[in-house]
């Protein structure tokens, strides 16, 4: 008798992982897929797909699990979902993360806000939707998003068996980092504890979400003319925004002394500044703000202030729009 609660048509089921470089999702998938095959003797398969290998890049997870008498013989990133996880809200903008999911398939999503208000980002109609504060569990834990993920994935995927994650977690910390064992025991726990779910009713016939595979923006069709590249990544266009991994610099302009330590360490001329006066009259520039367009949450400047004028802060959605200072171009004619 099968335990899997669900299968399509090729007797599989599968899970898609969204995330960002650096969050964990590719070892939360090779872990998920282990507890599968050694804990339960199903079959099972995982990889993962990524660009540039760097922190903050989207990368995707893909898990598939069968019955021990069905073989997995397809290798292929998968389309149609019955959960998918979304490590990371920014990737909303750029990554249609609920693309080809099953009709009755949970969305499992790190966030602090309420249902509708996801509900309504994602335009998801139907379903269920998974909610779990993954990254304030892994602050007050001091330990990392993906565990916590896991811990609400094992809650979702309940023919788990959560005590083989929790051997697993055991087993990869105990030798070498010993004191990180009971602190990922506690993220894992939480997270299975903590997420919480809310079903939206699905309509009698309903397919799921149709899947969109995207085009390649510099393919053989979609390739400008003559070779262009239309938008470099050094370009005033970029958006370094979804690489942020949920934490960003805050401003406090009473404190500060307008000294540039920020400006000096800053990778990514995020700061703005304005020429104005001091209180002789002689001509200085003073800070304004932050463009956070361009500013990818390494926090090095939070390091570098000698006054607190700049302090980490967790993101909440819309910050940023709200306190960005645009930077001032001059665009020169040829």
């Amino acid at each position: 008798m099968s335990i899997l609660p669900k299968k399509n048509e090729l007797g599989f089921y599968e899970i898609r992982l969204e995330s960002i470089g650096g969050l964990g999702a590719n070892l939360a998938g090779k872990m998920l897929a282990e507890a599968g095959v050694l804990g339960l003797g199903l079959n099972g398969m995982n990889f993962s797909s990524y660009g540039s290998e760097k922190k903050g890049s989207p990368v995707k997870a893909f898990i598939r699990f069968s019955d021990p008498d069905v073989q997995i013989r397809a290798a292929s990133p998968i389309e149609r979902p019955h959960v998918v996880g979304v490590f990371h809200e920014a990737l909303y903008k750029t990554v249609d993360v609920v693309s080809g999911l099953d009709a009755h398939g949970i969305v499992l999503v790190n966030t602090t806000r309420d249902f509708d208000e996801v509900r309504e980002e994602l335009h998801l109609e139907y379903g269920t939707l998974a909610l779990v504060d993954a990254l304030g569990i892994a602050v007050e834990e001091k330990t990392k998003v993906n565990t916590a993920m896991l811990g609400a994935l094992f809650r979702i995927c309940d023919f788990l068996d959560p005590e083989a994650m929790r051997a697993v977690i055991r087993k990869t910390f105990e030798k070498k980092y010993s004191h990180l064992v009971e602190p990922n025991l506690r993220t894992f726990d939480r997270g299975y504890n903590e997420v919480a779910f809310k079903s939206y009713e699905v309509p009698e016939g309903s397919a799921g979400k149709e899947f969109v595979r995207p085009e390649p923006l510099l393919g053989y069709e979609t390739q400008p003319i003559g070779g262009v590249i239309v938008n470099p990544g050094n370009s005033i266009l970029k958006d370094l925004s979804a690489s942020r991994q949920g934490f960003l610099p805050e401003y406090h302009d009473s404190k500060c002394i307008h000294c540039a330590a920020c400006d000096t360490v800053c990778p990514d001329f995020c700061f703005v500044w304005e020429e104005g006066t001091d209180k002789k009259g002689r001509p200085q520039m003073f800070l304004s703000g932050i463009d956070y367009q361009y500013c990818k949450g390494c926090l090095k400047c939070v390091q570098a202030c000698p006054v607190e004028a700049l302090t980490e802060m967790r993101e909440e959605i819309g910050y940023a729009e709200e306190h960005r200072v645009p930077q001032k171009f001059i665009l020169a004619a040829n």
